[in-house]
């Protein structure tokens, strides 16, 4: 048996913990701590591209074996997805490489007959590519297409189905599909000035657009160096657009009460407003107050749970509330596979439940913002469209800073990853009627 190499013990290892629960982001964070800057890139690479392409390597798996995916352990079916994702898509690694340390790894937890499977599969796989050619056709079955070679949970390509046309959605999965780009938003400097000062330092960037607070930095540079440059905080494009959406009035107090880790909550301090972050996370909360003493601002913090609010009165609240997030699938792939309809219509109440809480904060003439990171149209438009219904004394209230391009015509944000080529966003100004 040869030796495995620590980049892919690392990242089997992050297969593992993902295939337990273990959200991406976390697994990869504490795993890959220790290892080399090469090691670490070539580990986030191997790990996020599997989970990213999960769909298009199980169907190309479930070609090669005759008892079908079912027959294999999840330990086994970790280890395939990755060896077929090297051989595959990671052009600098020779496939005799992928295919014999992916042996070797089998053999570790499935014996000689579970390498012996293992190397037929792969070795299978290597002669017969992984062409599109061997997916259902797109004309003729875009559900299957979509599912298998655009990679994300058949459930969810049939809701998509419903808005857009089979190529809109293929321009979605392929926005999904690809790693994340670097946006920072600058607080304290104008995008001119912090442009300025992060070329001295030798970094590239560039505005992303009219009414947008962001650069776009180069693939491959380092946050952290950027952070300790100029201050500001790395937000997508889709993110900041629901502060500017929210255009609080200067001097205003605003609740945030799901601030955690604190992008907007940073954004509106540096707007001028005086925030009452709260979020039920400590954890994320020690993250918000590390870049509160990096940055700035009139910001406090406290532990609470949104259902629940410390507070009698605020004149302007934000609810950023948890939903299934399928606008940010590129920054998230787990998710994709982690989400299922049950999930959806839980969030749906829990949303229901915080925005009805938190409108009996607001007093008459105050604000509340609602915002998610999702698509999803009960999650969103009928969302507040159901809350207006149950509150007459509210309406909509159009902010008038955002670029047109992104409001739709009810007047809601609306950002849609293929379109606008950042995360997607959703956002309702409610003003309380005097």
């Amino acid at each position: 048996m040869g030796k495995v190499t620590e980049g892919r013990a690392a990242a089997a290892a992050i297969l593992r913990a993902v295939s337990r629960g273990r959200r991406l982001d976390l697994a990869f964070r504490q795993r890959a701590a220790d290892l080399s800057d090469r090691d670490r890139r070539w580990v986030q690479e191997a790990s996020y591209g599997t989970i990213r392409f999960r769909g298009r390597l199980d169907h190309l798996l479930n070609l090669h074996l005759r008892s079908g995916l079912p027959s294999l352990s999840p330990l086994v079916l970790d280890l395939l997805r990755l060896g077929a994702y090297q051989l595959l898509y990671m052009d600098g690694v020779p496939a005799y490489a992928s295919i014999s340390q992916t042996v070797d790894q089998v053999r570790g937890v499935a014996g000689q007959g579970g390498s012996r499977l293992a190397n037929g599969v792969l070795r299978s796989l290597e002669r017969e590519g992984g062409d599109v050619s061997r997916f259902p056709s797109l004309l003729s079955d875009p559900e299957s297409h979509l599912a298998t070679w655009g990679s994300h949970p058949s459930w969810m390509i049939r809701r998509w189905l419903q808005r857009w046309s089979p190529e809109e959605v293929v321009r979605l999965e392929e926005w999904n599909n690809a790693p994340a780009p670097l946006f920072f938003r600058p607080l304290g400097s104008t995008l001119e000035e912090a442009g300025s000062l992060l070329s001295d330092g030798g970094w590239n960037s560039r505005e992303v657009g009219p009414g947008i607070p962001c650069l776009r930095l180069d693939p491959g540079t380092n946050p952290a160096r950027i952070l300790g440059v100029v201050p500001g905080i790395m937000q997508d494009p889709g993110a900041a657009l629901v502060t500017e959406y929210a255009d609080v009035p200067p001097g205003r107090m605003v609740g945030d009460l799901c601030a955690a880790p604190g992008g907007k909550t940073l954004a509106m301090a540096e707007g001028g407003a005086y925030v009452l972050a709260a979020d039920r996370s400590l954890n994320r909360l020690r993250l918000l107050k590390e870049n509160l003493a990096r940055v700035g601002g009139r910001v406090e913090l406290v532990a609470a749970l949104a259902q629940a609010p410390p507070f009698r009165e605020l004149p302007v609240l934000l609810l950023d509330v948890p939903c299934s997030g399928t606008g940010t699938l590129r920054r998230h792939p787990d998710a994709r596979w982690r989400l299922t309809l049950d999930t959806l219509k839980g969030l749906v109440k829990l949303q229901r439940e915080m925005l009805d809480v938190g409108s009996r904060l607001v007093p008459k003439g105050g604000l509340l913002v609602y915002s998610t990171c999702t698509l999803e149209p009960e999650e969103n438009q009928d969302q507040v469209e159901a809350f207006l219904g149950r509150n007459p004394d509210f309406s909509l209230d159009e902010s008038g800073i955002v670029p047109r391009e992104y409001v739709d015509e009810r007047g809601y944000l609306s950002v849609v990853p293929q379109a606008a080529g950042f995360d997607g966003a959703f956002a309702a100004r409610l003003v309380r009627g005097s």
